[in-house]
C-alpha cells in the first residue's frame, strides 16, 4: 500500500483517474470541511489520505503508486445538522459517485446508517449521528485503468424506431437456467453474450434488448436483515459502474470489460442494447436509510428535501428519496453517466424509470426544465433511443403523452385497454381502435409519431402473460409482506379457476392459451413499438406473484423447458415478428388519417363492424360491442422511402373478437377486396381463401388476420 503524501492533483475529471505515476482523485463536496481518501489493502487494512487541494468546491489530490484494481472510498467531514439538510459523518465510508467499478456487497449492520441505530431491529433517531465505522460493511469503489478495449468492427445497429421490437429481460434471470450456457457463466454478462443466448434472441426476431438495471445497486439493509434481497435492481448506488454480481470475470474492474464484450457480441448479432436506468432515486432511501454515498457528500444538493423540514425527504418515487436532477451537480452527474454509457460502453439507449421525477424542477413536472432541455440539445444523447416511464408517484406525475419529441413512452393506456378488451371488461371498442392504430389521441396533437407509443401488455412489474390469464388476485406471500405489496389493479381473469392446478380442465387450459395468443397477436400487430416481456413467448409463470422484486430464484428465472412445453407460443411470436419485418403496413411511421392517400383510392385505415359495413357513430359508442375489424391499406402508407418513393405493401384485415360466443362476420367487399386469405387464426380453425362478402365464423375470444387478395 502506498502511503506517500498526495500530490496536489487536479479538480477535473471527477472520480478516480488512473495515471502511470499517480492516480488522481476528485470529489465535489461544496460544504465539506475536509475529505479523506481511504485506500484498502487486500487484508482490509485502511490507509487514509487527506485530499490536499480544493478548487471550485472540488476536493482533489493525486496519490503515487495507486494501481488499477485498488479499492477506495471517501470519508467526508462537515456539520451534522439534519434540520439544515446536512448529514456529514466521517465514520461512514462513501462510494465515489463517479466510480467506474464497485467491489463487495452491502452487509446488514447498524453501522451502515449515518444516524444512531441501536440494532437492525430498531430504527433509532435519524437526527442523532451514529459514530460506528461502516467500512467493514459497505462496498468499495475501484480504480479502473483506461485499458483499450477492442471495439474494432463494432457498429451500433441503429434500428429505426418504427422497426424496433423491444425485449425486456434481466441479465441474471434470462441466463440462470439456460441449458446451453455453461454453468460458470450463468447469471452474468458473459452468459448473455454466449452464442446460445444470442441465437435464441435473434431466432425469436426481436431487435432490441432492454436490460433491467445493471448500474451497481445494493439491497436495502432491512431486506437483507430479514433474509431478502433486491433482485430487480431498482436501488442504484453507483451510476457509472456495471453491477458487480453480474460479472463472471471479477469485480476489480473486470466487470467493465465483460460488459463491453457483451455489448459487442450483441451488436455483432444486430441487436441493440438499452439500459433501464434509475436516476430518480438512490439506494440511500429516506431519512432513516443508510449513508452510502450522496447523503454524506452533499445531501441538500443531491436530494429533494422538504422545505418545511429539511431533515425529511420529498418522496416522488415511493422509495424514500428523490434525486435532485434539477441541481447543477445532480444534472451534471446524470448527464456524465449517460454519456459514459453511450461513449465508453456503446449502449444504444435508455429506459428511464419514473421519468417524471427527473423532469421535476422544484416540485412540479416541467417538460421545459433543465433535464429535458439538456437531453434535447446534447449531440450524443439525442441520437440514441430514449424511453420514458412517464409517471411517478407525486402530484401531477402521470405524464403519458406529454414527453418531448425525441422521447418514446411506456403506454400504460395500451396495456390497460388490451387487458380489458380480452377479459371482456372494456366499454366497447372505441379505445381499442386508438391503441391498435398507434394511440393518436395521445401523441398526434403535438406532432409526434406512432412509435412514440411503447405498446406492452406485461412488464417486469406485474403479472406475466400466463399469470394474467390464470389468476384473479396476486399471490405475493413469498415476498414476506403478507401479500400487501404489489398492485391490486391487475385487470386479469383466471377463466374460472385460480392458478394452474394439475387437474385443470383441458377446455380451460386451451382457452387460456388462446387468450395468450390473442394478446401476443394484438400487441405485435399494433402500430407503435411492441415490447415483449422475457418469457411471455413461452408461457413463463411466477405463480401469481405480481411483484417479484425480491425473488432471485425459480420464481423469476426463465424456465427454458417451457419452450418445449409450449412451442406453439414461441413459433407464434417468431411468425408474427417475421410478418412485422416484412410488412411496413403494420409498422407505420405516420399516423393514419382515415382517408385515401391518392384520390379515388381506399382509405389508409378503415374500421368494420361484424356486418361487414364500416363502423357507424352509434357502434363506436356501443359499450356492449366486443368485435372490431381493422383494415390496413398497403397502398395507403403515408411515409416515403429514402429517395421519396412511395411505399406499397399488401393490405390486411384484422378481426379481434372478445365475445364469449362464436360470431359470424361478413368480409367487406366492393373496393376493399375480391377475396381474403387467412394468415393467422388464434383458434386454429379457419384457413384457406374466402371471397369478399362471405360470412366466416370467429371462434369465441379469438383473432383472425387475413391478407387482402385484390
Amino acid at each position: 500500500m502506498n502511503d506517500t503524501t498526495p500530490w496536489p492533483g487536479h479538480w477535473s475529471p471527477l472520480g478516480a483517474t488512473f495515471g502511470p505515476e499517480a492516480t488522481n482523485f476528485a470529489l465535489w463536496a461544496p460544504d465539506a470541511e475536509q475529505v479523506e481518501l481511504c485506500l484498502f489493502a487486500e487484508d482490509g487494512t485502511e490507509t487514509r489520505h487527506v485530499l490536499p487541494n480544493r478548487t471550485f468546491d472540488i476536493w482533489h489530490g493525486a496519490v503515487p503508486g495507486v494501481r488499477a484494481g485498488q479499492r477506495y472510498g471517501f470519508r467526508v467531514h462537515g456539520p451534522w445538522d439534519p434540520s439544515a439538510g446536512q448529514r456529514f459523518n466521517p465514520a461512514k465510508l462513501l462510494v465515489d459517485p463517479y466510480a467506474r467499478a464497485v467491489d463487495g456487497e452491502l452487509v446488514a449492520h447498524p453501522a451502515v446508517f449515518g444516524h444512531a441505530r441501536p440494532s437492525m431491529a430498531k430504527g433509532g433517531d435519524h437526527t442523532v449521528r451514529g459514530d460506528a465505522d461502516s467500512a467493514p460493511y459497505v462496498p468499495k469503489s475501484v480504480v479502473v485503468a483506461p485499458e483499450p478495449f477492442d471495439w474494432r468492427g463494432d457498429a451500433a445497429p441503429r434500428v429505426p424506431w418504427a422497426e424496433t421490437v423491444l425485449y425486456e429481460t434481466h441479465v441474471r434471470g434470462f441466463t440462470m437456467r439456460h441449458p446451453g450456457i455453461p454453468e460458470e457463466l450463468r447469471g452474468t454478462y458473459a452468459g448473455l453474450a454466449h452464442p446460445a443466448a444470442i441465437e435464441y434472441l435473434t431466432d425469436l426476431g426481436i431487435t432490441t434488448v432492454e436490460l433491467m438495471p445493471v448500474h451497481q445497486f445494493v439491497s436495502e439493509p432491512d431486506f437483507l436483515h430479514r433474509g431478502a434481497l433486491n433482485y430487480w435492481g431498482y436501488n442504484t448506488l453507483a451510476f457509472f459502474a456495471p453491477h458487480n454480481a453480474y460479472a463472471a470475470s471479477g469485480t476489480r474492474g473486470q466487470q467493465v470489460s465483460e460488459f463491453k464484450a457483451m455489448v459487442r457480441a450483441l451488436h455483432e448479432a444486430g441487436l441493440e442494447v438499452i439500459l433501464d436506468v434509475v436516476y430518480n432515486h438512490t439506494a440511500e432511501q429516506g431519512d432513516g436509510g443508510p449513508t452510502l454515498s450522496f447523503r454524506g457528500i452533499a445531501n441538500e444538493a443531491y436530494y429533494h428535501l422538504d422545505p418545511a423540514g429539511p431533515s425529511r425527504y420529498l418522496d416522488y418515487t415511493g422509495t424514500g428519496n428523490t434525486f435532485r436532477v434539477a441541481h447543477p451537480a445532480g444534472l451534471g452527474l446524470v448527464m456524465d453517466s449517460l454519456r459514459y454509457w453511450v461513449g465508453e460502453m456503446h449502449v444504444d439507449g435508455f429506459r428511464f424509470d419514473l421519468a417524471s421525477a427527473l423532469a421535476r424542477s422544484m416540485h412540479d413536472v416541467d417538460m421545459l426544465g433543465s433535464f429535458m432541455t439538456v437531453i434535447g440539445q446534447d449531440p450524443v444523447l439525442r441520437e440514441v433511443k430514449l424511453i420514458a416511464e412517464p409517471w411517478d408517484v407525486g402530484p401531477g406525475g402521470y405524464q403519458v403523452g406529454e414527453f418531448p419529441h425525441l422521447w418514446t413512452e411506456w403506454n400504460d393506456k395500451y396495456r390497460n385497454t388490451v387487458r380489458d378488451h380480452w377479459r371482456g371488461a372494456a366499454a366497447g371498442v372505441r379505445d381499442l381502435a386508438y391503441r391498435l392504430s398507434g394511440s393518436s389521441d395521445l401523441y398526434a396533437d403535438d406532432r409526434r409519431r406512432p412509435y412514440a407509443s411503447i405498446n406492452f401488455v406485461t412488464a417486469h412489474d406485474g403479472f406475466t402473460l400466463r399469470d394474467l390469464v390464470s389468476y384473479d388476485h396476486k399471490h405475493n406471500e413469498a415476498n414476506g409482506e403478507d401479500n400487501r405489496d404489489g398492485t391490486d389493479d391487475n385487470r386479469s381473469w383466471n377463466h374460472g379457476v385460480e392458478g394452474d392446478p394439475d387437474d385443470l380442465a383441458p377446455v380451460v387450459r386451451e382457452l387460456r392459451l388462446r387468450q395468450i395468443r390473442n394478446m401476443l397477436t394484438t400487441m405485435l400487430l399494433s402500430t407503435g413499438v411492441p415490447m415483449l416481456l422475457s418469457g411471455d413467448e413461452m408461457g413463463r409463470t411466477q405463480g401469481g406473484n405480481n411483484n417479484a422484486y425480491c425473488q432471485d430464484n425459480e420464481i423469476s428465472w426463465m424456465d427454458w423447458s417451457l419452450s418445449e412445453q409450449y412451442p406453439q407460443l414461441v413459433e407464434l411470436v417468431q411468425r408474427l415478428l417475421q410478418l412485422r419485418r416484412q410488412h411496413p403496413v403494420v409498422r407505420q411511421r405516420r399516423f393514419f388519417e382515415g382517408a385515401p392517400v391518392v384520390e379515388g383510392g381506399r382509405k389508409d385505415i378503415a374500421w368494420f363492424a361484424p356486418s361487414g359495413a364500416e363502423m357507424t357513430d352509434a357502434e363506436w359508442y356501443d359499450g356492449s360491442l366486443r368485435t372490431l375489424g381493422m383494415y390496413l391499406n398497403g397502398e395507403g402508407i403515408r411515409s416515403r422511402g429514402p429517395r421519396g418513393e412511395r411505399i406499397v405493401d399488401d393490405s390486411f384485415l384484422f378481426w379481434v373478437h372478445a365475445g364469449p360466443e362464436p360470431l359470424d362476420v361478413t368480409l367487406p367487399g366492393g373496393i376493399w377486396a375480391s377475396s381474403y386469405q387467412v394468415i393467422l387464426d388464434t383458434a386454429d380453425v379457419l384457413d384457406g381463401e374466402h371471397p369478399a362478402g362471405a360470412t366466416v365464423t370467429l371462434t369465441d375470444r379469438s383473432c383472425l388476420l387475413l391478407r387482402v387478395v385484390d
